[in-house]
């Protein structure tokens, strides 16, 4: 068995490189959180979403305080979740780019607004509208605890993932063959 690549040192530096190398381990699925309203609409990129309860229906996105998104959900306590596709890799790219602000970063896509005038991205795997419940400050980043107001669910099965510093896409067909590929005993192992 080899030892695991981890060096702990005393500089919060470090610990904070290396954090971030064990936590790009963890997969995670890809959103755009939108945020704001009227003319003054942002979006961000990010992977910390989460469910918090099925009964009643919640979400959990963690946000740097620092963010544009951020003010804009503290301001109007309302946001979007958007589910990226597999085909969508260049819509992650496009709110995770630092150059593009607000609502340059909507500029030539396809885009709605939600019953509360939040933005939503149009042919996402799935479009939440949030009310703001909760939003815990706590460090760099706030946890915002999201009241599900609307949802609308796409057809398509196929997802973007993130992980290890890279975009993985999952598609429904070719996966489940490569799970029934490796599932299915063969015949020569006794």
């Amino acid at each position: 068995m080899s030892k695991p690549d981890i060096h702990l040192v005393d500089a919060n530096d470090e610990i904070e490189r290396q954090f971030r190398l064990v936590m790009r381990r963890l997969a995670g699925g890809v959103c755009v959180i939108t945020a704001g309203l009227g003319e003054d609409i942002t979006g961000m990129t990010v992977t910390s979403l989460t469910s918090l309860s099925a009964a009643p229906p919640r979400v959990l996105v963690n946000i740097n305080r620092q963010a544009s998104s951020f003010a804009q959900i503290a301001r109007h306590r309302v946001f979007g979740v958007n589910i990226l596709g597999s085909d969508q890799q260049a819509l992650a790219e496009r709110f995770s780019n630092g150059r593009l602000k607000g609502r340059e970063r909507f500029e030539g896509i396809a885009w709605t607004r939600g019953s509360s005038g939040v933005p939503l991205l149009e042919r996402s795997l799935a479009m939440v509208e949030c009310q703001v419940e909760e939003i815990i400050e706590r460090h760099s980043h706030a946890i915002i605890v999201g009241r599900l107001a609307s949802m609308e669910l796409s057809h398509r099965l196929s997802g973007l993932t993130y992980w290890n510093g890279q975009y993985v896409q999952i598609d429904h067909e070719t996966d489940l063959d490569l799970l029934a590929e490796v599932s299915i005993p063969l015949a020569h192992v006794r």
